[in-house]
């Protein structure tokens, strides 16, 4: 679906400066949370672009009464696209400058965007920004500051799990942004070639933020920009479907983007990390589902090489300067781990 905010009146001549991307599948109990966030906001120069990826709980019915203040044009598809196209999808649609990323399970602080906007304004630098995530049934604890990326391929929330009070209050420069609630220039994002397609869902925004971190952009963390966000709405965290895609994408992640001489040097603790990982989930229940992403991901490696070549060709940063923005700690992951199953 495709509304527009109305408080302040837009010609049609006149582009927006935000284009809003919400992927919605079956988030019937959290969209008009999120839409009334948005109805809230201090900045209004934005239009929303909702699309509907082939929910069955009717969640995106009956918006155009209880949103009366909103332009709403219907965008809904017969099947899920999964979070990568149908993001795509919403960028091409898109007339605003910048692109703003926002979860249906993610609900914004009245001046979420004002702070994002502000935060690009006085840092012309950096083409993405990330949010201050809360976790909204528990907002003493962070949901993320920014993704972090391991010298092992693996991916983190940074601060997930921290004490609100004592993390996440200074604005940094991070490897890249969680979708989530994030802000992308609509010509870096463009330009990167968007989400990757082939992922379906999980790790296209740690891809994605590699990508353009290898074409030279950076990502900031605004810590004033806050939203307050739920967390596998869709699929639940530990749900055969997250382990099936977070590890095949994450093994594709590091084969395409990795650049060398950090991807012959790491690779050892690459193979190691998956195997730990493999054998925990195994351990756990998971195993055909495990085993079955890792053997997916090795039979889609020779298309992953070629993007690799392309990625690789066109990189324009060195690897020296790529280090210092990754997450070099060996015990980093199990510190992450600990505190992402504190729960």
């Amino acid at each position: 679906m495709i509304f527009y905010a109305q408080r302040i009146i837009i010609p049609m001549s006149i582009s927006p400066l935000v284009s809003v991307i919400i992927v919605s599948w079956n988030s019937k109990r959290y969209l008009p949370h999120c839409l009334d966030s948005l109805s809230a906001q201090t900045n209004w120069d934005f239009e929303i672009i909702m699309l509907d990826n082939g929910s069955t709980d009717g969640g995106s019915m009956g918006l155009e009464e209880r949103y009366p203040d909103l332009k709403l044009t219907p965008q809904k598809f017969n099947a899920n696209l999964g979070y990568a196209i149908a993001n795509n999808l919403g960028a091409r649609l898109a007339h605003g400058q910048w692109l703003a990323l926002l979860n249906a399970d993610a609900f914004p602080e009245p001046d979420w965007l004002e702070k994002l906007l502000h935060a690009a304004e006085r840092n012309p630098e950096y083409k993405i920004f990330a949010s201050c995530q809360l976790q909204a049934n528990a907002p003493e604890l962070l949901d993320g500051a920014g993704d972090a990326f391991h010298i092992t391929g693996l991916a983190w929330r940074q601060d997930y799990n921290q004490s609100s009070t004592e993390y996440g209050h200074q604005k940094r420069e991070v490897f890249s942004a969680c979708p989530t609630a994030a802000l992308y220039s609509r010509d870096a994002f463009i330009n990167a070639g968007g989400f990757d397609e082939d992922y379906f869902s999980y790790f296209e925004d740690v891809d994605l933020g590699f990508r353009l971190r290898l074409g030279g952009e950076k990502c900031l963390y605004v810590p004033e920009a806050v939203v307050h966000h739920v967390g596998s709405a869709s699929t639940a965290k530990r749900s055969d479907f997250s382990v099936y895609y977070g590890y095949r994408n994450m093994i594709w992640t590091f084969v395409k983007n990795m650049p060398p001489p950090l991807f012959w040097i790491f690779l050892p603790l690459h193979v190691s990390a998956i195997l730990f990982f493999a054998s925990y989930l195994t351990l756990r229940g998971q195993g055909m589902v495990i085993w079955k992403a890792i053997f997916d991901a090795v039979r889609g490696l020779p298309k992953m090489i070629e993007k690799r070549k392309s990625i690789q060709k066109n990189k324009k940063i060195k690897s020296g300067e790529l280090l210092k923005v990754m997450s070099t700690g060996l015990f980093e992951p199990l510190q992450e781990f600990i505190h992402r199953n504190k729960g």
